[in-house]
């Protein structure tokens, strides 16, 4: 009798897809991390624009989609990352995150401005929010970003380049982990209930 193939479990593939998922996020910053600290900032920040397009494509081949947010960061990674190495200048690619963070808050107030909530276009598939849930949240991610703008000028312009890699490495993602776990319990308040499909 042959043995029967083992078969994935939902829980593994679960498991798969979330270590993918970190991967694609943060496999980039640990690679800048790991060879400006060789290296220097300019290496790095080279070997950053390699990992990160490694990454969207990985994304994609997984995924068959690359999302918008990681998009948008790696157009300006490409962009500050390319002044960074052509002037030998290392502030541009220590301006990113505050650009990075600084568009997201833009783009979400416009969107709040103009009746319509981007982050119901994001996640609209995995969350099911009210109007006005979808409003608070909004309001909250854009001040968020724009204190991690704020954050990010202040570190870069006041410690060294070393600790900036560290912190943007290993302190913006704990970050955002934190206070996107602190955002649950309004997303459980303003949740709208699936309807049940059966008769």
């Amino acid at each position: 009798m042959t043995p029967r193939p083992e078969q994935k479990t939902p829980k593994k593939d679960s498991e798969q897809s979330v270590a993918a998922k970190l991967l694609i996020e943060i496999g980039p910053l640990l690679v800048f991390f790991g060879v400006n600290a060789a290296y220097g900032i300019f290496a790095g920040t080279g070997a950053f624009m390699v990992a990160t397009v490694v990454s969207l494509s990985l994304a994609w081949w997984l995924y068959h989609k690359v999302p918008v947010m990681p998009l948008v960061s790696a157009v300006i990674v490409m962009i500050f990352g390319g002044l960074t190495l052509y002037l030998q200048d290392e502030s541009f690619i220590k301006l990113k995150p505050t650009i990075v963070y600084g568009m997201f808050a833009a783009l979400l107030l416009a969107g709040l401005a103009t009746g319509k909530h981007l982050l119901a276009f994001l996640f609209g598939p995995v969350l099911n929010l009210t109007d006005e849930g979808w409003r608070k949240l909004t309001v909250r991610w854009a001040v968020f970003f724009v204190l991690m703008a704020v954050l990010n000028e202040f570190v870069w312009r006041n410690f060294s380049t070393d600790i900036w890699v560290s912190f943007k490495a290993f302190g913006f993602l704990p970050i955002t982990l934190i206070f996107a776990m602190a955002q649950v319990p309004l997303m459980q308040r303003y949740g709208v209930p699936e309807e049940n499909g059966s008769d």
